[in-house]
């Protein structure tokens, strides 16, 4: 069977229908392990970003070509913080704590890449920070009762739930109605103006506020088609070394404390002259600072707004911290990967695909906002999540079981950087009008001022 893309993606963002030979397709269904249809997740997402780009190419004149996607590159691309290398080696990163824990009932998996939420685990399970008095404590409560002891302790946890259990749960049922990405107008304004630019988002400036994978993602696919990207992190926070080096490709970094009334002054000031603001803070967490989307669209009409979350904005778990490898416990995809593959317990996907997806995703309702800012005015908010991502790959039906290893390394590149000489997944989609390219690679972090 051919490999193809999912044309309702495009719909949802646009509203148009996708013509059959918008997009080529190149490579093999079939790449990655499992029966989950990962390859078009990848594939497709990687498309919609690559043709919302070339969208806001032909608003500039420019003829974009016809997008084109291989299935190998996309899922080199879903997997790149495994590829990532500076001079050589791999970045070190150790979180022996993190995993799937077997309780007297069931499985539970505990995030523990943050100091934080390793203490939130020892807190809400009475035990020193070591593997043997995990698994102990673990085994001899419910998976529900660790959950919701890690849950409540400010941790992050999620108990192994069949696809049947999910939609009963009313968390699941408010995620099974998640749009694959969301884009409403904010507030009036006038249409903005693009500055004169041979790339898609040339002259566009963007505030990452994100962590992790997901909306970093998001932000260096964005800076990657010619927008000019901030990341603002802070001193005070860790980082998952791997990811921060493979996600910051081609974005500044500058270090903002939001816990501090300059630190906010500071914010405001770079949202008063920014184009488009992207945030991965837990919902809620940001407003509590003063930086609601209304607030922003108020402080910088005609800016777009982008909110990604774990579980959506409804349901009694929209508040709660959730990473990928738990929206895929508690979706049921791990729970059929795993009796897919035979095995006692969970079965992830074979790569972070809720992640990348949705960071890819959001960046193409990135692009797609700003055009409607442009052509029709108005703040645009666009939502996107994890559970809305793990709905529409779930919705893709399923594939013979794929290959049990992939290898991805024709689609390796070396680049420098101010971390040194970096081995890296070539930026992913093929637009023959401006293709897209990382000016350089990643910077040291907070190595920027906070000023545009």
């Amino acid at each position: 069977m051919n490999a193809s893309v999912d044309s309702r993606v495009w719909t949802t963002l646009t509203g148009d229908t996708l013509a059959e030979d918008a997009v080529e397709v190149t490579g093999p269904e079939s790449v990655l392990p499992g029966t989950f249809r990962v390859e078009e997740a990848a594939t497709t997402s990687i498309a919609a970003a690559t043709l919302a780009a070339g969208e806001l190419l032909r608003l500039r004149g420019i003829e974009p070509g016809k997008v084109s996607v291989d299935t190998r590159h996309a899922a080199a691309s879903f997997h790149s913080e495994q590829y990532i290398r500076v001079d050589g080696e791999p970045v070190p990163f150790s979180a022996p704590l993190s995993g799937d824990y077997r309780a007297n009932d069931g499985w539970v998996r505990l995030h523990c890449n943050y100091p934080r939420h390793v203490a939130a685990v020892c807190w809400g399970l009475g035990v020193p920070a070591t593997r043997e008095a995990f698994e102990k404590v673990v085994a001899a409560k419910s998976k529900f009762e660790v959950e919701s002891a890690v849950v409540g302790a400010g941790g992050a946890a999620a108990v192994l739930r069949s696809r049947e259990e999910w939609l009963a749960h009313k968390q699941g049922q408010a995620s099974s109605a998640l749009p694959i990405a969301e884009i409403r107008t904010l507030g009036p304004s006038d249409p903005v103006r693009l500055f004169a630019s041979d790339r898609p988002l040339g002259g566009v400036r963007i505030l990452d506020l994100t962590h992790v994978i997901a909306g970093p993602v998001a932000g260096r696919v964005l800076a990657a088609h010619g927008a000019t990207v901030m990341h603002i992190g802070s001193d005070r926070l860790p980082t998952v070394p791997p990811l921060a080096v493979d996600t910051g490709m081609g974005k500044l970094s500058a270090y903002v404390d939001l816990e501090t009334e300059a630190g906010r002054s500071r914010l405001r000031k770079l949202i008063a002259r920014a184009d488009v603001v992207l945030q991965g803070f837990r919902p809620g967490s940001l407003v509590a600072k003063g930086f609601s989307p209304e607030a922003l669209a108020e402080l910088r009409p005609g800016i777009v707004v982008a909110d990604l979350s774990a579980y959506g904005w409804e349901g009694p778990w929209a508040r709660r911290r959730g990473f990928d490898s738990l929206v895929q416990m508690a979706s049921g995809i791990a729970d059929e990967g795993g009796k897919t593959a035979g095995i006692d317990g969970p079965g992830p996907l074979p790569v972070q695909a809720l992640d990348h997806a949705t960071g890819w995703l959001t960046a193409a309702a990135i692009m797609t906002a700003v055009r409607r800012a442009v052509t029709e005015g108005g703040s645009q908010h666009v939502r996107t999540s994890l559970a809305g991502t793990g709905e529409w790959l779930n919705s893709l039906g399923r594939k013979e079981s794929g290959p049990a290893e992939f290898d991805g390394s024709e689609w390796l590149e070396d680049a420098d950087s101010p971390l040194g000489l970096l081995t890296r997944v070539k930026m992913a989609g093929t637009l023959p009008g401006a293709n897209p390219f990382w000016v350089e690679g990643t910077r040291v972090s907070g190595s920027d001022r906070a000023v545009w």
